[in-house]
């Protein structure tokens, strides 16, 4: 498998830099899902496209078992303009891949290449490229649109590269790895008057800043305080004079955290809190809710099977299943409510110099190209043997 594997590293390095030179946003991934489509094809592996609308899946039977697994990789670039200089840099002004999309993609491609080659192993694998990840919702809309039901799979998998971890090594754990995400906006209103002359009206700035400090006893008073959970304040937005108290205020932020049952907790509590600061200040306020993502699970057995071909390829010492989860999130999550699986952090090397996710500067390292396609190749083997 190594030696296989190695052997088209080349290959791999080209179809990345032919990704991160030409990004494409959610739901807009038309030159990507033919670059995926076209080379599928070429293995000789089954492809269909259309699941939420740029999405593609390839199918690859081996053998007589009915056991099923799904691998996924999402396709999707960010809104940045790109810092880099390279000679693969962007040619889209404004789109860059800076979240390492662009080497998941190629790493699959590269596990779809050798598995179609030489079947080493009795089953069905669905290669499950998604558009849509970075807060579209690109896994939510593939599975309402049929996904598990086209293509069912006994467990599914996903990765991610980790700026910071060394090339080599994988982080996992049983349990969330990433958490939920909601983002929220909070509408304060009451009626706004002269700033000389409060008295005539109600104080909707005054209102909004009291909410901003009550919302940070919702992680530290209403959840269990060893439960971990965010809320932040990202936005404030109101008035446009020095001497006008304005009608309207909009605050917006998100929250994050680790279970259902919290995330239900957080929202109510954010209601309750807004509601009743404004009115203790004269005003009203309106919530409104975007519902993003859910925590990212993984399961007990999605690890196990994850550990070993990790450690199959790097070696068990460079395999952490006891990884601390991240207060980021991933819509690999929806995936995980429906199948059984694992979520795993492939190291990325160094983050230094700005090389980090969502940076005007990040690139995915080629060095993780050839590790990171032997996982999944050897997580098939392994969970699909013959």
């Amino acid at each position: 498998m190594i030696e296989r594997i190695d052997s088209f590293k080349n290959d791999m390095k080209a179809w990345r830099h032919d990704l991160h030179r030409h990004p494409e946003l959610a739901f807009e991934e038309r030159r990507t899902a033919d670059f995926v489509a076209e080379r599928l094809e070429s293995f000789g592996i089954a492809t269909d496209r259309g699941l939420a609308g740029t999405g593609v899946v390839g199918t690859l039977k081996a053998g007589t078992s009915k056991r099923v697994l799904g691998l996924r990789a999402d396709m999707d670039a960010l809104p940045i303009l790109e810092a880099n200089k390279f000679s693969h840099r962007s040619v889209h002004d404004g789109r860059m891949h800076a979240c390492g999309h662009d080497g998941h993609t190629a790493m699959l491609l590269g596990a779809a290449k050798y598995l179609a080659e030489t079947k080493p192993f009795d089953g069905t694998v669905h290669f499950i490229f998604q558009p849509a990840e970075e807060s579209a919702g690109g896994a939510r809309i593939m599975i309402e649109q049929g996904l598990f039901e086209r293509f069912p799979v006994d467990a599914v998998y996903g990765l991610h590269n980790m700026p910071g971890l060394p090339v080599g090594q994988f982080a996992m754990r049983v349990g969330p790895i990433m958490a939920s995400f909601d983002s929220f906006d909070i509408v304060v209103k009451g009626t706004g008057t002269h700033a000389a002359l409060p008295q005539l009206g109600s104080d909707q700035i005054v209102a909004a800043a009291a909410i901003v400090g009550a919302l940070q006893t919702v992680v530290s008073r209403v959840l269990d305080p060893t439960e971990p959970a965010l809320v932040s304040i990202t936005r404030i937005k109101g008035g446009d004079s020095y001497n006008v108290i304005p009608d309207e205020v909009l605050l917006s932020g998100c929250a994050r955290c680790f279970s259902d049952d919290i995330q239900d907790k957080m929202k109510k509590a954010i209601v309750r809190i807004a509601k009743e600061v404004a009115a203790a200040n004269g005003a009203t306020a309106e919530v409104r809710f975007i519902e993003h993502y859910p925590p990212t699970v993984s399961t007990k057995e999605g690890v196990a099977a994850s550990s070993r071909a990790a450690a199959d390829v790097v070696g068990a010492h460079n395999v952490n299943i006891e990884a601390k989860a991240l207060l980021t999130a991933e819509d690999f999550g929806y995936m995980l409510k429906e199948r059984p699986g694992s979520y795993v952090l492939m190291g990325n090397g160094p983050g230094d110099g700005g090389c980090l996710l969502h940076n005007p500067r990040y690139d995915f390292n080629d060095e993780a190209l050839t590790i990171g396609a032997k996982y999944w190749a050897r997580l098939v083997e392994r969970e699909l043997g013959t």
